[in-house]
């Protein structure tokens, strides 16, 4: 068990680490410098599309980006040098793994015979050649405090109580959005029915709107109306379609019955019991592929194929992604988090990539069990901070390392926090968690360009991205410098970062300004660069 300290880098830490092995091939990177972060600069051109696909790969000396300098980092110190493979667990939504972009580096288990139904490599899992299922055909899932109201035994009456007050609080808000969203689409359709008249058509475009000339004040409304829903970014009917979604959300928030739904009854386990393990199936994809997106666009992060010319480029080019479907459209439960993690241990991950979380765990412990139980087998595990805008040292968000929020539990663990593409006072994504002890390095999680379904590529954007492009650097040491621990790699990560001196806008507010060294337990971005300079460095003797 580690108590919190800050992370630094001295000569007692480089001579402890570097005592434990050596790697076969050593690189000479002497004349190297390490990347530092430039001051007083800021992006004034805006990066062009083929930039803005990879902004994350750009470099912050360079380019003015706070990118983690992964082409840098090939260009330089890789070139064409051949590391070894590293298998990395994707715990997510599924993936597409027949995506043209990420077909070629889905992980197979040759341990296993396809199709055979006969659990050849006696892992506990039959025909799971490319991960398993952990959900079987579930698509959607309650919130966790939903699960926790409809159920006082699965938590003391504390959580129970806390629980209560989100789902009232939830009411509140589903009654304000469901007027709100009502009132929208009322304007939106007359606005349409009005500009559809004017113009003659049901198809149109902004240009068409800002055309219009009249004196008539209806239209006149019409016309400003219409200008303002464009200004959402999507197509007028896809506007609609996601406004009705909006309302029959709260609406079904609002009648209840939501958390009248038993969606786990189709799995057929008891999932408040850890070892009832017989469940799933190896269908990685799950029912639908469509809904893979989040899962897919991660695993694209860490390791679509590098300079294919298709879509973007992973991180890491060499490795195996293994996909295990543990995620739904809803709160994951504590139990399938659990055995994930085990099963992406005990398959033969070196890294894990968890981009998923929530504010109530009643099962915690068995998920910091898992957490132990990976530290002790040598593995990675990297997890997005969450996206609410808040500080994890007084808010939970779960999974984490630490049940005190001041104590980790173990040193394999790295916590993202996401930035922005800006450069400059705007560095952080007004999204992205904060926790000067509980989030360890921030790293890009906007315009993140990726995989998503149907050979289909998307900018989205969360610590949901973050996390992937730290765990794609983790895969990227851990195949180079293979004979480096878990526990080091994590170490070279959060010190060879670049150091951010400047106060930043935090949660998106102009009047929060705080010092980004009080982000995180670091103070520092992601550098691949200079991660590969430090591992090379204490991979000696």
């Amino acid at each position: 068990m580690n108590s919190f300290k800050p992370f630094y880098i001295s000569a007692f830490t480089i001579l402890v680490l570097s005592s434990c092995g050596t790697q076969k091939q050593a690189f000479n990177f002497s004349k190297f410098t390490p990347i530092t972060a430039p001051h007083n600069v800021t992006k004034k051109a805006a990066l062009k599309d083929m930039d803005l696909k990879r902004w994350s790969h750009l470099d912050i000396q360079k380019d003015t980006v706070p990118g983690m300098s992964v082409d840098r980092t090939y260009a330089e110190l890789i070139k064409n040098k051949i590391g070894e493979k590293v298998i990395v667990g994707i715990i997510d939504s599924g993936g597409d793994i027949e995506h043209e972009d990420l077909k070629s580096v889905i992980w197979t288990n040759v341990k296993e015979i396809p199709g055979n139904g006969i659990d050849d490599d006696k892992n506990g899992f039959i025909d799971d050649i490319h991960g398993w299922n952990f959900l079987g055909d579930i698509v959607k899932e309650h919130l966790e405090y939903e699960r926790i109201v409809n159920d006082k035994n699965l938590t003391d009456q504390a959580t129970y109580l806390a629980a209560k007050a989100e789902n009232d609080k939830e009411l509140t808000e589903a009654t304000k959005k469901k007027e709100q969203y009502d009132e929208m689409i009322a304007v939106l359709n007359e606005a349409n029915s009005t500009i559809e008249t004017i113009l003659k058509k049901e198809k149109y475009t902004l240009d068409d709107v800002k055309a219009i000339t009249t004196t008539d004040e209806k239209v006149e409304k019409a016309k400003a109306n219409m200008q303002r829903f464009f200004s959402f970014g999507m197509p007028i009917k896809d506007l609609k379609e996601a406004l009705q979604g909006e309302i029959d959300k709260a609406n079904t928030t609002l009648s209840g019955d939501n958390l009248k739904k038993d969606y786990r009854k189709v799995v057929g386990d008891n999932p408040n019991d850890i070892t009832d393990t017989k469940y799933g199936n190896n269908n990685v994809m799950g029912p639908d592929k469509k809904e893979t997106l989040h899962g897919t666009h991660v695993a694209g992060i860490v390791g679509q194929v590098r300079h294919n010319n298709k879509g973007g480029d992973g991180v890491a080019n060499n490795v195996a992604i293994m996909t295990i479907r543990a995620v739904p459209d809803g709160d994951e439960y504590d139990k399938d988090i659990a055995l994930a993690i085990r099963y992406a241990v005990d398959n033969g991950a070196k890294v894990i990539n968890g981009s998923f979380g929530k504010a109530f765990s009643p099962q915690k412990q068995w998920v910091f069990d898992a957490i132990k139980y990976a530290a002790s087998k040598d593995v990675l595990i990297v997890h997005a901070a969450g996206n609410s805008s808040k500080n994890i040292d007084f808010f939970d968000n779960f999974p984490n390392d630490s049940e005190d929020k001041k104590t980790e539990i173990s040193d394999n663990l790295i916590t993202v926090g996401a930035l922005n593409v800006e450069y400059g006072n705007k560095i952080v994504a007004r999204f992205s968690n904060i926790g000067k002890i509980n989030v360890d390095v921030f790293a890009p999680g906007v315009q993140i360009y990726a995989t998503v379904p149907d050979n289909s590529y998307k900018f989205l954007q969360g610590t949901s991205m973050a996390s992937p492009n730290v765990a794609g650097v983790a895969a990227l040491i851990r195949s180079y410098y293979p004979k480096l621990t878990a526990s080091q790699v994590k170490e070279i990560i959060l010190n060879s970062g670049v150091s951010i001196d400047a106060n930043v806008i935090v949660g998106g507010n102009p009047n929060d300004i705080r010092p980004f060294s009080d982000l995180s337990k670091t103070g520092k971005i992601v550098n691949a660069y200079n991660a590969f300079l430090m591992a090379n460095k204490i991979s000696k003797k």
